[in-house]
């Protein structure tokens, strides 16, 4: 059974990023094995300026972290919600990125883009979440793709 709204909105409530580095700005559908999610690249993002002057271009490690926020951030709440963790306790933690591997881009994204990120678990083991991420635009273009893991600790322990 997937998530219903109030769960979806727990969820973006309890995500530790904050503007201007916060990447997600909903969540589509989320069960145990899987998370879409939407980003929506406003044209004033603070990176723009400088990469490229006169050819705004979204960083490539922007896309990653995007994808990241999606993927790992906010499937990893979900999944330590739906084990029984207490909201309190989750929001106590950060989660460390811990490993990119087989990371692609096929496309770059411009200013004023929406993105939907889709995240599928590999495992949930120890503390570590690996899923498998893709990226694409509203047309179904695939923009970028790779597998990520993240750990959530602590964040008065880090």
């Amino acid at each position: 059974m997937g998530a219903d709204r109030e769960m979806i909105r727990q969820v973006l409530e309890m995500i530790p990023q904050r503007h201007p580095f916060r990447f997600i700005d909903d969540i589509r559908e989320m069960d145990g094995d899987h998370i879409v999610g939407t980003y929506q690249f406003r044209d004033d993002e603070y990176f723009y300026k400088g990469h490229f002057p006169g050819w705004p271009v979204t960083p490539g490690v922007i896309l990653i972290e995007t994808m990241a926020q999606t993927g790992v951030v906010a499937f990893g709440i979900y999944l330590l919600m739906r084990q029984g963790m207490p909201p309190d306790q989750i929001r106590q933690m950060v989660t460390l990125f811990t490993m990119v591997d087989n990371c692609e881009f096929n496309a770059v994204v411009n200013p004023g883009e929406r993105v939907i990120i889709t995240g599928e678990k590999v495992y949930l083991r120890r503390g570590n979440l690996k899923t498998k991420v893709s990226m694409e635009r509203e047309n179904g273009e695939f923009i970028c793709f790779g597998t990520l893991t993240g750990r959530g600790v602590d964040s008065h322990e880090t």
